[in-house]
């Protein structure tokens, strides 16, 4: 903290002659991320560095308000449901992609075929995982087929970005985007920046901010250093400490859960009442008064927020309980053992306070904890490598579909890219919701795989977060219960 202040305090001077200039002109604006992008291919990874940019190079079929309510865009009208299993979807005519290439039925189909191919091996799949087949039925029209019965199959369409067929067979794709969205791709200067700049022919509303350059910052204390200085225009994941002291700052209530997911099938954490003490050994409220002074909630005992559809309020947070903790850690003969547990730094705010404290609960309990950090991507490599899973490893959900079945595909269910359980009970009834359309049969399923999940202790649950951003005097801009950046919506005073 005190180097954060340090830092801070520097900054303040530096900005002070540094204010006449750096605000005087809003030909680009600069944003400050945690995390450099793994990969500029929209659909391969699950990261959130690569969806703060393309989120602005590419669009999807429907988008949604800052509010949260799904609204067509590359949809000309919201999706129709024609049988229990087909959606029939509707596309605006005379979109066309940055280098030329239609934006059509084929291009769509195209896109869901290349997400849900499982050679393609997509880290998103579980926003997609339903969908077995797209067929066009004309130059604008296609259809949407199931596996049964899929009730969010729009909120699917809200995350589907749309890739050109022809230039993303190119071998540079990953490097050189190319979409129909609002902003086109400049360059990308590893570890350094991204440069995009606004798409004069836009189909859409014209942005107001003619570029943007992403900033890759891991050290939170950095972008704050950066933002006070007036190198930056927007910065993510700001200390909640700092609210008070940068030019302007939005706090919206996030979708973001920090949880440990616990290997429930091998090593120590095998073992429920390993689960359930390393549950009970963390204080979380500390966590939420102590890391986010305020600005988060303890998660009740469940990977989603109060207004996701599936959340069981009748399933609590495992209370604070170190005592207890120590003597289950005993009674399983653990005591003295090495529990091994992964995570990032610099991907989501406070991302590393949060692991090394755990540990430090973890150890008062009576384990020794091998804590190991790793570059962001590195880190996912092993989030997703589900042959060689650790005990525990730290990750930060959000769920974008604001339903269950997102999270409880990618984490809950056995064979989930985050899953590391093989309970067949709790896949079934995953299953058996997720093509459920009777609105109160499909709540009391997710409710049981929640109290499920809760007794099994598959993860220690700590907090919902608050996305902080800070911004320059200069900047306008809302924020979104989505946790998207989008340009768009930005503008300078």
């Amino acid at each position: 903290m005190n180097k954060w202040r340090g830092l801070f305090l520097a900054a303040v001077w530096l900005g002070i002659f540094l204010t006449g200039s750096a605000w005087a002109a809003c030909e680009k604006v600069t944003i400050a991320l945690g995390s450099e992008p793994t990969t500029l291919d929209p659909q391969i990874r699950e990261d959130g560095g690569e969806r703060a940019v393309n989120d602005n190079i590419y669009d999807t079929v429907l988008t949604r308000t800052p509010e949260g309510n799904l609204i067509p865009h590359l949809a000309a009208q919201m999706p129709e449901l024609v049988s229990p299993d087909t959606w029939e979807v509707t596309l605006r005519p005379g979109i066309f992609f940055h280098n030329g290439e239609p934006m059509d039925a084929d291009a769509v189909v195209y896109s869901i075929h290349r997400v849900i191919d499982p050679d393609f091996n997509s880290e998103q799949i579980s926003f997609f995982s339903t969908i077995k087949e797209a067929r066009a039925t004309g130059e604008l029209t296609l259809h949407v087929i199931t596996n049964g019965p899929d009730p969010i199959l729009p909120s699917r369409l809200y995350w589907l970005k749309v890739v050109p067929p022809v230039h993303s067979k190119d071998p540079k794709f990953a490097e050189k985007p190319v979409g129909t969205g609002p902003y086109r791709f400049v360059t990308w200067q590893r570890g350094q920046y991204i440069d995009l700049e606004r798409n004069e022919d836009y189909w859409g509303t014209a942005p107001r901010i003619p570029s943007v350059r992403y900033r890759f910052i891991e050290e939170p204390g950095t972008r704050l250093a950066g933002l006070m200085a007036g190198e930056f225009d927007l910065i993510t994941n700001l200390l909640p400490e700092f609210t008070s002291h940068v030019p302007r700052s939005v706090n919206v209530l996030g979708l973001e859960h920090p949880i440990i997911i616990l290997n429930a099938d091998s090593g120590i954490t095998k073992d429920l009442q390993v689960r359930k003490a390393l549950n009970y050994a963390v204080n979380k409220m500390a966590l939420a008064n102590g890391l986010f002074e305020g600005y988060a909630q303890v998660a009740q005992g469940q990977l989603l927020s109060p207004s996701f559809f599936g959340y069981n309020d009748e399933v609590k947070a495992y209370p604070y309980d170190p005592d207890r903790a120590k003597k289950m850690i005993e009674e399983a003969g653990a005591k003295g053992q090495t529990i091994e547990l992964i995570g990032t730094s610099g991907r989501w705010l406070k991302d590393r306070d949060m692991v090394e404290a755990v540990a430090g609960y973890w150890e008062q309990a009576g384990l020794k904890v091998d804590v190991r950090i790793f570059e962001f991507n590195e880190y996912l490599n092993r989030l997703f490598d589900r042959k060689t899973r650790a005990d525990a490893i730290f990750v930060v959900s959000s769920n974008e579909l604001l339903d269950a079945d997102k999270s409880f595909s990618a984490y809950y269910k056995a064979g989930g890219v985050g899953a590391s359980n093989t309970d067949q009970t709790l896949a079934s009834l995953i299953d058996a919701a997720r093509s459920e359309t009777d609105e109160q049969k499909r709540q009391r399923l997710y409710h049981q795989a929640v109290q499920r999940a809760y007794d099994q202790a598959y993860f220690v649950w700590l907090l919902n977060i608050e996305d902080i951003y800070g911004m320059s005097q200069r900047l306008e801009w809302p924020g979104r219960v989505d946790a998207r950046l989008l340009i768009q919506e930005m503008a300078c005073r």
